[in-house]
C-alpha cells in the first residue's frame, strides 16, 4: 500500500477483516444512520463461509449460504466467461440457436419430458396450496413459446447496428449498437419465459436466470431437453444462457450481488422485485423491475354500454398483470354503465367460476341488493372458501392487486369525472395501465396526458403484452411507480438490451484540436 493509499484508509478509520460468525443481537449498520440487529434464527444458521446480504434500503439482513453462493456465482461465471467468447460468434449461429431451441420445444418427445416435470411441479405447488394458474404448460403455452423464439431467429441483427453517424471535415463518427453484457433475470413459475429470456442472445448478451421454485423442475426438463441442445448444435459457448439451479430465495440474493451482471431483470409480486432490485442497485447494476400491475379502466359519462361491457368482459379472462383490477365510472351515468358492468362480471364469471367484487364505501349504493346480499364459492389457492360476492373497502385501498386464481375479483369505485379517476389511478395504482372508454376524442387527449402510466387504451386492457402488441417476446413489462425509465419504454424486449460504442472514421492524417498551431506532416 503506497503511502496516499494508507494516509486515506488512517483518515477514514477502514479496517476490513472476513465475517466468520454473527452473534445474537449484533448491530448491523444501513443505509448510513440506521442500525439493524442480528435474529436469534439468523446467528444460529450463519456459518464460515456464508455470506450477509445487507439491504441498505431497509435493513433486511439475507443470509446465503456458502453452497448457495457458489451455486449463483459459478452460473453467473458461465455466462461471463460466454459473453466474451460470444463477441466471436456470427449472427447466423445466433439465429441457428433460435431455430433449434424452438425445433427441440416442437419435438413430442422433448415436450413430453417437460410436461411431465411440470406435472410433478403442478401436483407439488397444489399440496402446498400455491397457485398453479401460471405455472400448468399447456398446449397454447407451448406455441406461444415457440412463436416467439421463431420472432428472434428472424429478427434484425442487432449488435453491430449502425444508429447514427456524424460526418465531419476529414473524419466522422459513428455510435454502433453493442452488446451490453450478461443480464440476470429473475421471475416467477412462469415456464414460457424461458423463450423472452434467450432473446437478450440477439444482440449478442448472454442470459443467467433463476425461476421462482415451484417451477424448477419443468426448468430443469426445459435446459436439458431444449435449451442446452440448442446452445450446442448452433455453436454458441456454453453458458450462453445459464440456470441458476438452486430452490433457495438466496440463490436470487447472490445472483444480484454479483458485480459481473450488466443489467438485473426481476418480475413476480411487488416486494420481493422490490427486494431484489435493491440488492442489484447497492452491487452497481442497472435495474429492470416488473413487479406489481393490475390494470384500470375508467367509463366515462358518454361511454357506450354495449363498448364499455365487452371491454370490461375480455379483460377478465384470466389473472396477470393486465388484467382488469379497478374499474371507475362516472357517477353521472352510473344508472346506465353499472348495470353494463355487472352483466360483464356475470359473463366473464361464466367464463371462470364466478366473480368477486369490491367496491370503496360510498359506492356501494349504485349496485343492486341482490349483489350486495349474495354469497359465492371463490377458487381460492387452497381451495373453495364461500364469501360474500360485494364486499366493501377504503378509498386507499384502491392500490391493492387482487391476485386470483379462477374467481375474477376486482373493485369498482364511482367518480365525480375522468379527471377524478386520473387523480386516483395516479394517487394508488402501481401507475401501469389505463383505459378510457369515451366517445370524445377530446377526452381521451386529456385523459392520456393526465395518466401517468406507460400504457394507456380504449378498450380491453389485456393488450398490454410484448409479444401481443408488439410481436416481440418481452422480458417484463414496467411501471412507473418508481418513476419513469431512462431511454427506454415500458416493454423490456431482447432486442432493447444494448448499449452504444462510438466509433471514429478518419480520412485526414493531420486532423488536430489546434490547426492553428499544428504542422502538417
Amino acid at each position: 500500500m503506497d503511502d496516499a493509499a494508507a494516509s486515506t484508509k488512517a483518515e477514514t478509520g477502514a479496517r476490513t477483516g472476513k465475517l466468520e460468525t454473527l452473534v445474537a443481537g449484533m448491530p448491523i449498520p444501513f443505509g448510513g444512520d440506521r442500525v439493524a440487529y442480528v435474529s436469534d434464527k439468523l446467528a444460529a444458521a450463519f456459518a464460515p463461509g456464508d455470506r450477509l446480504v445487507v439491504v441498505q434500503e431497509t435493513g433486511d439482513l439475507l443470509h446465503v449460504p456458502a453452497a448457495v453462493q457458489a451455486i449463483a456465482a459459478g452460473a453467473v461465471g458461465r455466462a461471463h466467461e460466454a459473453f466474451g467468447q460470444l463477441a466471436r460468434v456470427g449472427d447466423e449461429a445466433i439465429t441457428a440457436f433460435f431455430a433449434a431451441f424452438a425445433d427441440n420445444l416442437a419435438d413430442d418427445g422433448a415436450w413430453s419430458a417437460i410436461a411431465k416435470a411440470n406435472a410433478d411441479d403442478v401436483a407439488r405447488a397444489q399440496a402446498r396450496g400455491r397457485s398453479t394458474t401460471r405455472l400448468a404448460v399447456s398446449e397454447a403455452m407451448r406455441a406461444d413459446m415457440i412463436a416467439g423464439l421463431h420472432v428472434w431467429r428472424d429478427a434484425k441483427v442487432g449488435r453491430g447496428r449502425l444508429v447514427e453517424r456524424v460526418e465531419h471535415p476529414g473524419w466522422s463518427v459513428e455510435q454502433v449498437a453493442a452488446p451490453l453484457g450478461v443480464v440476470g433475470f429473475i421471475f416467477e413459475g412462469r415456464p414460457n419465459v424461458f423463450a423472452d429470456a434467450t432473446g437478450v442472445l440477439r444482440t449478442g448478451n448472454t442470459v443467467v436466470f433463476r425461476i421462482g421454485s415451484d417451477a424448477l423442475g419443468t426448468a430443469r426438463a426445459i435446459v436439458e431437453h431444449a435449451l442446452d441442445p440448442a446452445i450446442e448444435a448452433a455453436g454458441l459457448p456454453p453458458g450462453s444462457a445459464a440456470l441458476v439451479d438452486s430452490p433457495e430465495h438466496a440463490a436470487g440474493w447472490a445472483m444480484f450481488s454479483d458485480p459481473r451482471l450488466a443489467l438485473a431483470v426481476a418480475r413476480g409480486s411487488g416486494p420481493a422485485v422490490a427486494q431484489l432490485g435493491a440488492i442489484a442497485r447497492q452491487a452497481g447494476a442497472p435495474v429492470s423491475l416488473h413487479g406489481t400491475g393490475g390494470a384500470w379502466m375508467v367509463a366515462a359519462a358518454d361511454a357506450d354500454p354495449a363498448r364499455f361491457k365487452a371491454a370490461v368482459y375480455h379483460s377478465l379472462d384470466r389473472k396477470v398483470c393486465n388484467t382488469l383490477n379497478v374499474c371507475a365510472i362516472v357517477r353521472e351515468s352510473a344508472d346506465a354503465l353499472v348495470p353494463a358492468f355487472l352483466e360483464a362480471l356475470d359473463l366473464a364469471g361464466e367464463r371462470r367460476r364466478n366473480v368477486k367484487l369490491h367496491v370503496v364505501e360510498g359506492s356501494e349504493d349504485a349496485l343492486p341488493a341482490a349483489w350486495r346480499q349474495a354469497r359465492v364459492v371463490v377458487g381460492r389457492a387452497e381451495g373453495d372458501v364461500e364469501e360474500p360476492k360485494v364486499e366493501l373497502l377504503a378509498e386507499r385501498d384502491l392500490a391493492r392487486e387482487w391476485e386470483w386464481e379462477e374467481t375474477p375479483e376486482l373493485t369498482l369505485v364511482l367518480v365525480d369525472s375522468v379527471e377524478a379517476a386520473a387523480a386516483l389511478f395516479n394517487r394508488y395504482s402501481p401507475q401501469f395501465a389505463a383505459s378510457l372508454i369515451s366517445a370524445d376524442p377530446a377526452a381521451h387527449e386529456l385523459f392520456y396526458g393526465a395518466v401517468n402510466a406507460p400504457f394507456v387504451g380504449d378498450g380491453f386492457t389485456r393488450w398490454v403484452d410484448g409479444q401481443f402488441a408488439l410481436d416481440r417476446p418481452e422480458l417484463g413489462l414496467s411501471n412507473w411507480e418508481q418513476g419513469r425509465l431512462f431511454a427506454r419504454g415500458g416493454v423490456l424486449s431482447g432486442d432493447g438490451v444494448f448499449t452504444v460504442r462510438a466509433r471514429v472514421r478518419q480520412s485526414d492524417p493531420n486532423l488536430d484540436r489546434n490547426p492553428a498551431t499544428a504542422k502538417t506532416l
